[in-house]
C-alpha cells in the first residue's frame, strides 16, 4: 500500500519567514522563477501567495513582486486603522457632552470603588502596586499558600523589589509549617521584605503608599473594595501596625507561656473563639487550619480540662482561667 509523502510544515507568519522560504523567494526574484521541486522545502511560499504557477509551464513557479504582496497585506490593516480612528472620533463625540458637564464640577476622588471579579480586582491591584513608591503592607490570613499562589506573589513583588520598595506581610502561625513559604523567603533574600505571623488575623488587606487599600467585600473574595478615602486608609494602617507589633518575625520561634494543664497557645486561641460562640468551621478559617485539625485541638482541650461534652467545655474553659494568661511572647 503506497504511503503518502509528508511535506515539511512551517508554523510561522509572513513577517517571520523561515530560512528556506526567505532564500528561495530571493532566488525566485533574482532568476524570475523556481521549479516546483525546489519549492517543496518551503511550502509557506505558496501558502502566503509569494509564488504562483507559471502560466507557460506547470513545472515552474514565478515570484509575486514584493510590492504587490506588501500592498495586499497592508490594505486590510489600513482599513482596520481607519475603522478604529472613526470609532475613536465617534466615542469622543458621544462623551463630549458628559465631559463638558464633568469639567464644570471640581475634581473628586472615588473614595470607595467596588471591584467585581478576579480580573478587575487583579488589574486594580497591579495598577496600585505599579504606582507604589514607598511601602506596601499586606495581611494574608489562612494557612500555607499553594506554590502557584506564591509564584504569582513573587511575580507581583518583582517590580517592588527592583524599585527598592519595602513590603511587610502578616501571615498566620500555620505557615511556619509550610516549606513553600520559606522557599518564597529565600527567593526574596536581599529585598526589603519582612514577614511576621500571628495566631489569628483579620481578613485580607493590602495597602499601598498610605493612599489606597484593598479589602474583600464577600467571603468568596470575588468582590473587593478599593478604598482611597484618607481617613479609611489611615485607620487600616493603624490596625495593621497594631497587629504588626504583636506579631512574631517568621524566622523567630513563637514562645508560649506553659500551662499546668499542658494547653498550647493554639488551643487557648480556640478556647477563646469557642467562648465567643464560633462554630468549628469558623474557628478553623480564622486560625488558618483545616477543620479536622481544629477538631483534634478541641478534643485535646476538652481532655486537658476534663470536659465530657461540648456543652460542658465552655464552662470548663471559663472555670480554668486559661484565657486570663498572658499572650505569647516574642
Amino acid at each position: 500500500m503506497p504511503t503518502k509523502s509528508t511535506k515539511p510544515t512551517h508554523p510561522h507568519g509572513i513577517t517571520d519567514l523561515c530560512d528556506a522560504g526567505a532564500r528561495l523567494y530571493a532566488s525566485a526574484l533574482a532568476s524570475g522563477r523556481i521549479s516546483r521541486g525546489e519549492s517543496e522545502s518551503a511550502p509557506c511560499l505558496l501558502e502566503f501567495a509569494l509564488l504562483h504557477p507559471d502560466p507557460d509551464d506547470a513545472n515552474w513557479l514565478r515570484p509575486v513582486p514584493p510590492s504587490v504582496v506588501l500592498a495586499q497585506r497592508l490594505q486590510p490593516l489600513e482599513r482596520e486603522i481607519q475603522d478604529r480612528r472613526r470609532l475613536t472620533l465617534n466615542l469622543t463625540d458621544a462623551f463630549q457632552p458628559f465631559l463638558t458637564i464633568s469639567a464644570q464640577k471640581p475634581a473628586t476622588t472615588h473614595a470607595i470603588t467596588v471591584l467585581e471579579g478576579n480580573t478587575r480586582i487583579n488589574a486594580a491591584l497591579d495598577v496600585a502596586i505599579a504606582e507604589a513608591r514607598t511601602e506596601v503592607l499586606t495581611v494574608q490570613p489562612g494557612g500555607s499558600r499553594p506554590e502557584h499562589i506564591l509564584s504569582q506573589a513573587l511575580e507581583r513583588s518583582k517590580p517592588l523589589i527592583e524599585r527598592g520598595i519595602s513590603v511587610r506581610t502578616l501571615y498566620q502561625h500555620t505557615v511556619r509549617h509550610s516549606q513553600s513559604t520559606f522557599a518564597y523567603m529565600d527567593k526574596m533574600a536581599g529585598a526589603k521584605v519582612e514577614i511576621r505571623t500571628l495566631e489569628e488575623l483579620i481578613e485580607r488587606l493590602i495597602i499601598c503608599d498610605q493612599t489606597v487599600a484593598f479589602i474583600p467585600a464577600q467571603d468568596d473574595r470575588q468582590v473587593a473594595l478599593e478604598l482611597r478615602h484618607p481617613g479609611l486608609v489611615q485607620y487600616l494602617i493603624k490596625v495593621f501596625e497594631q497587629l504588626w507589633q504583636r506579631a512574631t518575625p517568621l524566622m523567630d520561634e513563637v514562645r508560649y507561656e506553659a500551662t499546668p494543664e499542658g494547653i498550647t497557645g493554639v488551643q487557648r486561641s480556640i478556647a477563646k473563639l469557642l467562648i465567643e460562640g464560633h462554630v468549628d468551621e469558623a474557628i478553623a478559617r480564622r486560625l488558618g487550619m483545616n477543620v479536622r485539625t481544629c477538631r483534634a485541638h478541641i478534643a485535646k482541650l476538652a481532655a486537658a480540662l476534663g470536659s465530657g461534652s461540648r456543652a460542658q467545655l465552655g464552662f470548663r474553659i471559663a472555670q480554668s482561667g486559661i484565657l486570663e494568661q498572658e499572650e505569647p511572647t516574642r
